[in-house]
């Protein structure tokens, strides 16, 4: 378990909680059993003394620091002037999650938790070369995730519990086609049974 890391890919309430503007993404997770897996995984984590970082995303109200026309779903996103603000509820992680002994990784720009981020710096500074990945979503974040992870030199495992996308088929072939040329894939039972014998 030395060197691993948990990264908890964007479970905040404006995504998956009560400020979202994705409700076919929470009825995915809902379907999944998403939330509670990934407490599960995260409750083992620290259990075992391995770093939990959140990897969330807010824009300003001023936008700074995010580009906002280099990409039509955030464009689309941000003509409501209040999507994910900082300081906002919707930026929160979602209650439960969330422990005093977690870290934070936010980034302003993009779907990858690394680009624009110390995230990087962070886990190396922990000795990290090992990342599972949990949260949302199989669309962007995930596989942005995995592939960056990958070129950064950190092995990766994606809990297939903890993630969910839309379609759910879709979300399916990403696991089966994309996830598997990138990550170990394991379901958060099996993960935390190895953590915790």
């Amino acid at each position: 378990m030395g060197g691993t890391a948990v990264l908890v890919m964007e479970m905040q309430r404006g995504v998956v909680g009560d400020h979202t503007k994705f409700p076919d993404l929470v009825a995915a997770c809902a379907r999944v059993g998403v939330v509670e897996h990934v407490g599960q995984v995260l409750a083992a984590a620290r259990a075992a003394g391995i770093p939990v970082i959140h990897c969330t995303a807010a824009f300003r109200a001023d936008r700074a620091g995010s580009h906002t026309d280099n990409c039509p779903f955030i464009a689309g996103l941000l003509k409501d002037p209040a999507h994910m603000l900082e300081g906002t509820p919707a930026v929160e992680v979602l209650e439960g999650l969330r422990d005093p002994s977690d870290l934070e990784s936010r980034r302003y720009h993009g779907f990858s938790p690394f680009t624009g981020t110390s995230l990087d710096m962070t886990l190396r500074s922990l000795g990290v070369t090992h990342v599972v990945a949990v949260g949302l979503s199989l669309n962007l974040g995930i596989p942005g995730l995995a592939l960056e992870a990958v070129n950064l030199g950190y092995r990766v495992t994606v809990v297939t519990d903890a993630v969910a996308g839309i379609p759910d088929e879709y979300a399916k072939a990403v696991l089966r086609h994309t996830v598997s040329l990138l990550a170990r894939r394991t379901k958060a039972a099996d993960l935390v049974a190895s953590w915790t014998e």
